[in-house]
């Protein structure tokens, strides 16, 4: 028979997963964040601007999103 999981191991896996699909959204991001500024160069015909400004305005807003998320709520 299988041990019963105690409210500590949940609570790992909790945070585990938590941060996993934080991770993973970033990666998702980014890239469609770079494949969508190649393209947009490549369409506009301009040097890499877009390459660079649209995974750093992903960057910006995903490192938003983790500090908001991460963050401990204030007790009342």
């Amino acid at each position: 028979m299988s041990k019963p999981r105690s409210p500590r191991t949940e609570n790992r896996n909790r945070d585990l997963y938590r941060y996993a699909s934080l991770g993973t959204q970033l990666l998702v991001a980014i890239g469609l964040a770079v494949f969508l500024g190649i393209k947009a160069d490549g369409w506009l015909r301009t040097f890499p601007l877009f390459s660079c400004v649209l995974p750093s305005l992903v960057l910006f807003g995903i490192f938003y999103k983790l500090v908001r998320e991460t963050r401990k709520p204030k007790k009342p």
